[in-house]
């Protein structure tokens, strides 16, 4: 399945409501479960972001359709990244001609 990093910033709606996060979190676990995928690690970050996570999800299109409807909730934003493991990385050094 494939790994994506998610790096989230809260909103001022976030924030106003900073104590029901962790719900929001338990929230998200259960969101990325029934699509199939798996929540792998959450990071809370000191700089530019405020949180972390590492996710694999069946594809991108059910990532877009998770991450789209946390976002409508208006807690946090976020940047996602597609994150290849160390033997995908290696797969894919290898097939360089």
């Amino acid at each position: 399945m494939p790994t994506y990093l998610s790096l989230l910033s809260w909103t001022k709606e976030g924030l106003e409501k900073i104590k029901d996060s962790p719900v929001r979190l338990d929230a998200a676990k259960k969101a990325i479960e029934s699509a199939g995928g798996k929540l792998k690690s959450f990071h809370l970050l000191m700089g530019q972001y405020d949180m972390a996570i590492i996710v694999e999800v069946p594809d991108d299109a059910t990532l877009a359709r998770i991450n789209l409807s946390l976002a409508s909730k208006g807690g946090v934003r976020s940047e996602t990244l597609r994150a290849f493991t160390e033997d995908e990385y290696r797969k894919i050094i290898s097939s360089i001609p």
